[in-house]
């Protein structure tokens, strides 16, 4: 079959093939590393993507519970100086009504009247 130095050629040739493979994927990098890289770098981009959107609809939800609030306190501040305002007039006209009955007078507004000038 094969004598010893034919098993040494074939050593010595696969050997030799080796290590220009060797060679071959050292200058270009070994493929199989390359892709456990882009693997994990893959991964790493997509767990960054996320960390990123979560973070950014945080913060918007955060400016919207924001502005929802400073909403509510400036409705809460228009309804008070309202109501004040009602109640400064009212008072005016109940005033306004004591004068008029200590002198016998009588005020010719009607409710209509009244409800007519505050909506306007």
């Amino acid at each position: 079959m094969f004598s010893i130095l034919d098993t040494l050629k074939m050593g010595a040739g696969l050997a030799g093939g080796l290590m220009l493979y060797h060679l071959y994927a050292v200058s270009i990098g070994y493929p199989s590393a390359a892709r456990q890289a882009r693997a994990g770098y893959v991964l790493l981009a997509e767990k960054t993507t996320a960390e990123a959107k979560t973070a950014e609809m945080e913060r918007q939800r955060n400016a919207a519970a924001q502005a929802t609030e400073e909403h509510r306190k400036r409705l809460e501040a228009a309804q008070a100086a309202e109501q004040a305002a009602k109640d400064t007039l009212e008072t005016e006209i109940r005033g306004y009504e004591l004068i008029l009955s200590d002198k016998n007078r009588a005020c010719a507004v009607t409710a209509a009247d009244r409800d007519w000038l505050l909506r306007h």
